[in-house]
């Protein structure tokens, strides 16, 4: 794997930028892991849009332990603290809320028609391309910080992937045909969209970022199988409910819904 050219802070900050968070990056070599950097530093007091980076991630990891692929230089792979006052019921829109920030900076930035599949991942040409986990921590009960976390696959080539990943996930380069991805640029874009959805969701609540999210989804409408402790059915999605869950209707016309799960598009 080469090595891309690097992220710098004076790179990230050449251009002018809306997002106040640019000012709260932190920017680092190699790491196990940006989230557990960006909890170190919640729990030191560090304010909202506090973002880390890293060129390399050791141990990282997504939704269910999964074990994910961040190659030195290649993505963007970065965890940014948010502190909303909120019922912790209705975090689960924070990583609704992400995915349509990242999904709306990519589409403006590489011009890469990614879509959101729920609940954190991001697909173009119907492989994975970007994940989202939000982790959450509670003081005395009640939503201490979120932690979200964000790996954009962005220069990486068909050579790079390990054979388990190559059928299931591609890069903004390889949709591109090739063309390399400008990292500061995107970075940029990214922090711009996810504190202007972020402020929106606190002002005005969850219904424009579900509208949003629906206009970007590669889920809605389709046919899917839903893996969850209950077993596996098979549904259309027909909608968002206001927590950010799935709606469902099955075969038989019975309409359900779901919070938690992992899915399937068929």
């Amino acid at each position: 794997m080469s090595y891309e050219k690097a992220l710098s802070l004076t790179g990230l900050k050449q251009e002018a930028s809306d997002s106040n968070w640019l000012d709260r990056v932190q920017l680092l070599e190699s790491v196990v892991s940006t989230q557990e950097e960006a909890k170190r530093l919640a729990e030191k007091g560090a304010p909202e849009g506090t973002t880390v980076i890293a060129e390399e991630q050791t141990g990282a990891r997504g939704r269910m332990g999964r074990k994910w692929f961040s190659p030195r230089g290649k993505g963007i792979w970065m965890s940014i603290v948010l502190r909303p006052k909120l019922p912790l019921l209705q975090t689960p829109q924070l990583t609704l809320l992400a995915g349509v920030a990242v999904c709306k900076a990519i589409r403006r930035v590489t011009g890469v028609d990614a879509g959101i599949k729920w609940p954190n991942d991001l697909l173009a040409g119907g492989r994975k391309i970007c994940g989202i986990l939000l982790e959450s921590s509670l003081r005395e009960g009640e939503l201490h910080y979120c932690i979200a976390g964000i790996g954009i696959s962005a220069n990486l080539t068909e050579d790079d992937y390990p054979d388990h990943l190559k059928e299931v996930a591609t890069s903004l380069r390889i949709q591109r045909g090739g063309v390399p991805i400008d990292r500061s640029e995107l970075v940029r874009a990214v922090l711009n969209e996810l504190e202007l959805h972020f402020n929106l969701y606190m002002e005005q609540g969850f219904k424009p970022i579900k509208e949003l999210w629906e206009s970007m989804s590669v889920t809605l409408g389709r046919q899917i199988a839903l893996n969850s402790p209950q077993g596996r059915s098979e549904s259309v999605v027909v909608g968002l409910d206001e927590l950010g869950g799935l709606i469902l209707k099955n075969s038989a016309g019975e309409i359900s819904s779901v919070c938690s799960g992992e899915i399937e598009l068929l």
